[in-house]
């Protein structure tokens, strides 16, 4: 049987981006290009840019995408992925209107995206969101006894790293989290030192997007911080959700993470589709594997929620 071909890699494939804003252009404008958001779900509501916080020279915002029905609503914080420098509520509407269509209030958060904003502003907006969402989600039908967090990729990694981080905050408490073919390990994407002239494709993307996010001069130290490789504080998540692609190089640092979860006695559910590569998600159409991963995904969060 001939191999699925990824949407996402054809977004890249043969390109040498010159800096981060083109590559950031390329991945916007090729993910509106392969129908990432077409045939969105019917839902009950949606809202788009709802103010969190003003910053200095900027808004934190969310979009909202409220179920059919009446609430009380369970609700989802999500945090998008696009490698914390590309990606946006829009992106991924329609992954944030699944978990609707399910009966979640999703609070789809537009968090600061690097280079213009690197770590830990991203870090901090995500932080703040989590708590905003806690506090204010009654305002829009949701239950704030029923919270959870989720995000893929960087959304992945920045769910990770700040639940992990408000878990002694007394005014936040958080069920469970999903965590989507997640970033939870820092050292293992760095790229090592070497002629960079012989890097290419994803290698030297890869590179562009940690370097705009943590910046050139990064060392160990700060790789192994638990806000940067969240898988150093796996003994302070809630219950867990993992999915991953089997064709994702995110599988063995996701199998890593459930292992350590077990270990310190954490509820894990780890899913790895046959074959899936990285952002599947986005694309139901080519790869039917999403409606399942979607499925799995709202059926653990129905049992805290």
């Amino acid at each position: 049987m001939n191999k699925k071909r990824d949407p996402l890699a054809s977004i890249l494939e043969g390109k040498s981006p010159k800096d981060i804003n083109e590559l950031r252009t390329m991945l916007e404008e090729g993910m509106d290009a392969a129908g990432a958001n077409d045939d969105l779900p019917v839902i009950g509501d949606f809202r788009s840019g709802i103010e969190i916080a003003k910053k200095d020279n900027r808004v934190l915002s969310t979009d909202i995408h409220s179920p059919q029905g009446e609430g009380p609503f369970p609700v989802l914080v999500y945090f998008h992925g696009g490698g914390w420098f590309a990606g946006s509520p829009k992106s991924h509407r329609k992954i944030c209107h699944r978990f609707a269509e399910a009966g979640y209030l999703v609070f789809n958060v537009d968090y600061a995206l690097a280079p213009e904003n690197p770590f830990p502003e991203g870090f901090n907006d995500c932080m703040e969101a989590i708590r905003w969402v806690f506090k204010h989600c009654n305002e829009f039908g949701g239950d704030a006894t029923r919270l959870s967090v989720g995000g893929d990729s960087a959304g992945g990694n920045l769910t990770a790293a700040a639940v992990a981080a408000l878990t002694d905050d007394a005014e936040v408490n958080i069920q469970s989290i999903l965590l989507i073919y997640a970033v939870v390990d820092f050292t293992g994407l760095v790229v090592a030192e070497g002629d960079q002239a012989e890097i290419r494709g994803i290698d030297l993307m890869s590179e562009m997007m940690i370097s705009s996010y943590l910046g050139a001069d990064r060392n160990r130290d700060l790789l192994l911080h638990p806000r940067i490789s969240p898988i150093h504080a796996a003994e302070k998540f809630p219950p867990t959700h993992i999915l991953c692609g089997t064709d994702d190089g995110l599988m063995a640092s996701s199998k890593v993470l459930a292992q350590k979860l077990r270990e310190s006695n954490i509820e894990c559910e780890e899913f790895y589709y046959e074959g899936m590569p990285h952002g599947f998600l986005h694309f139901e159409e080519v790869f039917p594997e999403a409606t399942q991963a979607i499925k799995r995904m709202t059926d653990f969060l129905a049992r805290f929620s």
